[in-house]
């Protein structure tokens, strides 16, 4: 078996913005494995600034991945527990390279488009009047869940954003997500949640930084809207200590990115954990390319969780691979009469 790895610049065609700053242009990283005659891709799908494993090894950590890709899956994945990335990278490959069709990893009424996966519609930061013009190409869109990234604009008009989209619909026709991303300030986001519970939230993300577990736990017991963990999990590798966050924290909800916590096995690991304690959980990407987009929506569709998930994320990019994946009235579709466009080092 041969292995290499590929980095490839994927372009937003719109500044995209978070409390952490606005993302231009995102990295990622691709393994491709060949054995007689076939070819397996997996996409190492790292978010500089907030992976776990955005280290300065981290190229030649894959190196060494291609170099011993001779131990396998199940042997590789724990020598790579510090780089959830490429533990997710080298279990879609193996699957690739072992399926029939290197895209059809989860064979399901899904890829036969049969079935499909609600999605929310992710509305972006920015000023006030792009976000509504989002909230309302998302409403026109036909979604039912809007997802909106909150805490980089002043504060009264993110509640007026709100307004704006109670006023049109109810909490029965449309499910409103905030995430905060950790923008609040520990002293004031009790508050602040407060002050948005009113409008008849589903949830929200990461109301404050992570690793401030104390305040967390407190927040989660103390608030009637419902709180999800999302980089609270990032960078936590051992299930006895997923144990112990999730068992401190008792939170509502967690948000699980399979390139974020290890892959397919990762995720199923705090699956297990969140239904133990009874807490929820959906999936989404984390910028991705359609590739691991791909991969993640197959993926999510065996577990039948039937909480819309944050999958929307193939459109983002002026270079991104066609694909047979597609939006269609808050739903994500697999076409599968639709084929792929893919750049030279998996031809």
């Amino acid at each position: 078996m041969k292995a290499t790895y590929h980095q490839y610049i994927l372009n937003f065609k719109n500044p995209s913005g978070t409390s952490r700053g606005v993302l231009t242009q995102k990295e990622t990283w691709f393994i491709v494995l060949e054995q007689d005659g076939k070819k397996g891709i997996g996409e190492c799908g790292i978010l500089r600034g907030l992976s776990a494993d955005d280290r300065d090894d981290y190229e030649e950590k894959l190196k060494w991945t291609c170099q011993n890709i001779h131990l396998g899956e199940a042997t590789l994945w724990q020598e790579l527990i510090e780089f959830p990335s490429i533990q997710f990278g080298v279990e879609m490959a193996f699957l690739s390279l072992k399926s029939d069709d290197p895209f059809v990893l989860f064979p399901s009424d899904f890829t036969s488009g049969q079935q499909s996966i609600p999605i929310n519609g992710l509305v972006w930061m920015g000023d006030e009047a792009f976000m509504k013009d989002q909230i309302e190409a998302k409403i026109a869109q036909g979604f039912s869940c809007i997802k909106m990234k909150i805490g980089a604009i002043d504060f009264e008009k993110e509640k007026a954003l709100l307004r704006f989209i109670r006023e049109h619909f109810d909490e029965n026709t449309m499910e409103i997500r905030v995430d905060a991303n950790g923008a609040f300030d520990g002293n004031e986001a009790l508050d602040k949640i407060n002050q948005i519970t009113g409008f008849k939230l589903h949830s929200i993300e990461q109301p404050i930084q992570k690793n401030n577990t104390d305040i967390m736990s407190v927040l989660c017991k103390n608030t009637n809207l419902s709180i999800a963990l999302d980089e609270e999990l990032i960078g936590v590798f051992l299930p006895e200590d997923k144990e112990k966050l999730l068992q401190k924290i008792r939170p509502q909800y967690i948000i699980l990115k399979p390139s974020f916590i290890g892959g397919f096995r990762g995720t199923r690991e705090w699956i297990a954990l969140a239904e133990k304690f009874q807490i929820g959980w959906w999936i989404t990407s984390a910028l991705e390319s359609n590739i691991g987009l791909n991969a993640i929506a197959q993926f999510t569709f065996t577990l039948q969780n039937p909480m819309p998930q944050g999958l929307g994320t193939g459109s983002l990019y002026t270079n991104n691979f066609d694909c047979p994946l597609e939006v269609a009235q808050g739903q994500l579709w697999h076409r599968p009469n639709r084929n792929w466009t893919l750049t030279e080092f998996f031809l």
